[in-house]
Parts: structure tokens; sequence; C-alpha cells
């Protein structure tokens, strides 16, 4: 073990901290695939309701 007090080289280019748009595409695309879910789930709902739905009254 050495004595001397040696500056260390440290890295400031993190590519996690500045690469943040693979993780914004991912959230978009997250983000698109659930309201395609919601919207088929939504209209699904709606199909079971009117297949109930009585038309004689």
């Amino acid at each position: 073990m050495s004595s001397d007090k040696e500056p260390l080289d440290v890295d400031d280019d993190n590519p996690a901290e500045t690469d943040d748009e693979p993780v914004v595409e991912v959230a978009k695309t997250n983000l698109s695939k659930r309201r395609t879910i919601d919207n088929l789930l939504e209209e699904r709902r709606l199909q079971k309701q009117l297949a109930e739905y009585d038309f004689d009254d």
C-alpha cells in the first residue's frame, strides 16, 4: 500500500445518467400499450353492457 496520495481518475461521463432517451422511449411505449389495453377493456365492458341491456322496456 502506498502512502503517496495520488488523485483518482474519475470518469464523469456516466452513460446511465446522460442517456435518458431509451428510458423515455420505453416509458412512452409502455404508456401506449397501457392505453391500448385500457381502450380494449373499456370496449369489451361496453359491449357486455349492450348485450345485457333490456331493449323491451
